[in-house]
């Protein structure tokens, strides 16, 4: 099977990725690695991932997924990832290896979307008259590998974790409501809860790290990295270990999806003063003033968005000359979650799992994995436009179109699961509807 071919079969999704058909894969990895992140030697989690992995060379990246089910045949796992290890790291060494970021995405499958794209023109109605729900039925089929997409199968995690920079008075809540919106996620209290129930959404929640003790709360994944981050108008809001470790838990959250043959992916967030790390990551990256990104986040009013600006750019200017990688900006001014999400988003595309992006802390992470990898991009949609004012940039910078405006700034994964119906209508109607030769219905002069 070439690169250009598909199947139309829904309860697997073909790709063949950086495989050329006579059973030998490229290495994708980049030779040079981000210097940040420690690097380890390759083991026998890389072995069951990939068959043609040789320890005698430099080892590649245990994410070279599309081949292995193209090829129908899952990899084997080592008891790493499925649950065997549901609150802790199973493989700190593999953890904190690096290469895997640099994996470039599965490439969409440019036959299915021709496919896709003739079907759309023989439709009953005028071409382009179903407007972005057309765009998106032809993406997600160039996607999944069919000319008929669907997206029966979702999977929502939500990374939580607390911020040094609170300290500054940044957020209109106290932490405490980090640890106590765990709670609520857990027991399904969440708007994210209630929307994953009515899409009937696989839903998972991820500690990474709280400035209060949380007790072990059923239905939460501990997966503690520090008692949130540090205080970054001060010092890195994380260690390079940190960093390392979370964008791990974002990956390992995408394979779990994966492994669950779901079709879309979704990353929340939770940590009070998460809005002031995005927006100082996302000043960062876009060399933009905080007067500019800064918002309310929960609910601060003029004065305190000042300062929140204000405690922003002191931050930007106290780690000056150290921020042009977007792994060290990540670092020095991001969170845990924000790490996780980055990780997650890379992981997905590096496996042909589309993402549905949420809002401005979620779209700052998919902005830091296209700075990591641009050929990412490819495999995100953006739920909604958010109404904190420096998601504008951020989406203008990422080339994307938000699929709602609904003056949403929850977070929590929320605006990302109030899409999932829309997606599915697209779906419904490229897969549905009737051509005019069905129909017999006369095409235009």
């Amino acid at each position: 099977m070439n690169s250009n071919s598909y199947s139309d079969n829904n309860s697997k999704i073909i790709r063949n990725s950086g495989n050329h058909g006579d059973g030998t894969v490229t290495s994708p990895l980049d030779p040079s690695p981000d210097p940040i992140l420690e690097q380890t030697p390759g083991s026998t989690f890389d072995q069951n991932f990939n068959p043609n992995f040789d320890p005698g060379s430099e080892p590649p990246s245990p994410l070279d997924y599309p081949d292995a089910f193209a090829a129908g045949r899952p990899p084997a796992f080592p008891d790493a990832l499925p649950g065997a290890f549901p609150n802790a790291f199973p493989d700190e060494l593999a953890a904190t290896r690096s290469d895997w970021l640099r994996v470039p995405a599965a490439t969409p499958n440019a036959a299915a979307r021709q496919a896709a794209e003739d079907r759309q023109a023989v439709l009953t109605k005028p071409p382009g008259s179903l407007g972005l729900l057309e765009t998106v039925a032809v993406r997600l089929a160039a996607l999944q590998g069919t000319p008929h997409p669907h997206l029966d199968r979702v999977w929502i995690t939500i990374f939580a974790g607390d911020h040094g920079v609170a300290a500054e008075g940044v957020s209109a809540f106290p932490q405490a409501v980090t640890i106590e919106m765990i709670r609520n996620f857990a027991r399904g209290g969440a708007a994210i809860c209630v929307a994953a129930r009515a899409l009937e959404a696989e839903l998972e929640i991820i500690n990474l790290g709280t400035a209060l003790t949380l007790e072990p709360e059923a239905g939460v994944k501990d997966q503690i990295l520090g008692p949130g981050t540090a205080n970054f108008t001060q010092e890195p809001a994380m260690t390079e270990h940190q960093l390392a470790l979370a964008l791990g838990a974002g990956r390992h959250a995408a394979e779990r999806a994966r492994l669950a043959d779901c079709q879309l992916f979704i990353g929340g967030e939770m940590g009070i003063a998460n809005t002031t790390a995005a927006a100082a990551l996302a000043c960062a990256l876009l060399e933009a003033s905080p007067t500019t990104l800064a918002g309310p986040g929960t609910g601060l009013d003029p004065r305190g968005v000042a300062h929140k600006a204000a405690v922003i750019q002191r931050a930007l200017d106290h780690h000056a000359g150290s921020l042009a990688s977007p792994l060290e900006a990540l670092r020095r001014l991001g969170g845990f979650e924000i790490a996780a999400l980055t990780g997650a988003y890379l992981a997905a595309a590096h496996m042909g799992l589309p993402v549905l992006v949420d809002g401005f802390i979620s779209s700052v992470a998919a902005l830091v994995a296209t700075r990591i990898q641009p050929d990412v991009a490819d495999w995100f949609f953006y739920g909604h436009a958010s109404a904190e004012p420096g998601h504008a940039a951020v989406i203008q910078a990422l080339a994307a179109t938000p699929l709602l405006d609904l003056g949403l700034r929850l977070g929590e994964g929320s605006g990302a699961a109030v899409a999932v119906p829309l997606l599915r209508l697209a779906c419904a109607l490229h897969n549905e509807m009737a051509t005019f030769a069905e129909a017999q219905v006369s095409t235009r002069l």
